[in-house]
């Protein structure tokens, strides 16, 4: 209230002092009226001027998840959860059992390799490093390193795949289509959101047609059409994001989404998170 307190009110002539009271209850009026705008439920979309529709989700289960990993990349395979942990020298491939959280397997990456996106394609299973620009690739089922491929597209960051091509971000606001078993350059998509560019593309996951994507630093997840980069529908998990923190607060941000085709389920989770989320949306 500071900024409708009068100066020098000993000082102040009736009428002068009865006008400036007047203009001072009009502004606050104002201030009144303009805070319960700001407050009042309103469409985010026609605040960021985007006409994309917002996805409603719902929490099916909470698992357990190592608070150790730094979640890089998070993929399904055989029924099992397969996790891309990052930083150097903690990096590592590790499967485990999603109702346990125990750890089935594990491939530590050498200390100069920082881990990210992984997918599997034909149970060959394919994992970036961040700024090594190297590729590794192992056979599924035991982790076993059959070779490294280099790539050039700057950093790597998520990765998946739509059957035919190994689909991976750099942190733009591309997605690039790489050539299974050389790692050549097919074609690059740039995501758009009603025109605009979305920058910070992050860990990826084909489901039904479609790549959704974590955007680095946000608690968005977007729902993107592979043809055109068009973002058809977005989430905003900031309920699960700000619920974690307040007692968790040592978390970091939200990033990892898997898809179990076998029972058609969806998972979340994000960086040195307690918990991995099964959430249920129209997909």
């Amino acid at each position: 209230m500071s900024l409708f307190k009068i100066q020098n009110k000993k000082q102040c002539k009736p009428y002068f002092c009865l006008m400036k009271l007047f203009s001072i209850f009009i502004s606050f009026c104002t201030l009144l009226i303009i805070a319960g705008c700001n407050n009042s439920s309103t469409d985010n979309n026609t605040e960021t001027g985007s006409n994309v529709p917002t996805m409603s989700y719902s929490i099916v289960s909470i698992l357990p998840h190592d608070t150790s990993y730094f979640t890089e990349g998070l993929e399904f395979y055989k029924g099992n959860l397969l996790e891309s942990t990052g930083n150097y020298g903690p990096s590592k491939l590790v499967e485990v059992d999603i109702k346990t959280g125990k750890i089935i397997r594990q491939q530590p990456l050498e200390s100069k390799y920082f881990g990210e996106g992984i997918t599997v394609l034909h149970d060959t299973l394919y994992q970036l490093t961040y700024k090594e620009n190297t590729v590794f690739v192992y056979t599924a089922n035991d982790f076993k390193k059959i070779k490294e491929l280099p790539y050039s597209q700057g950093e790597g960051w998520g990765m998946t795949n739509n059957g035919k091509y190994l689909i991976a971000s750099n942190g733009t606001s591309n997605i690039y289509f790489y050539q299974p078993g050389t790692f050549k350059l097919d074609h690059v998509l740039g995501v758009t959101e009603s025109g605009n560019a979305v920058t910070y593309i992050n860990e990826l996951e084909y489901i039904n047609g479609f790549i959704y994507a974590n955007q680095w630093e946000t608690n968005n997840i977007y729902k993107i059409n592979p043809s055109t980069g068009e973002v058809v529908a977005k989430m905003d998990l900031s309920d699960i994001v700000n619920k974690l923190k307040f007692t968790n607060p040592g978390i970091d941000v939200l990033n990892g989404i898997a898809y179990n085709p076998a029972t058609n389920k969806i998972y979340i989770t994000g960086k040195y998170w307690p918990n991995l989320y099964e959430i249920q949306f129209d997909h």
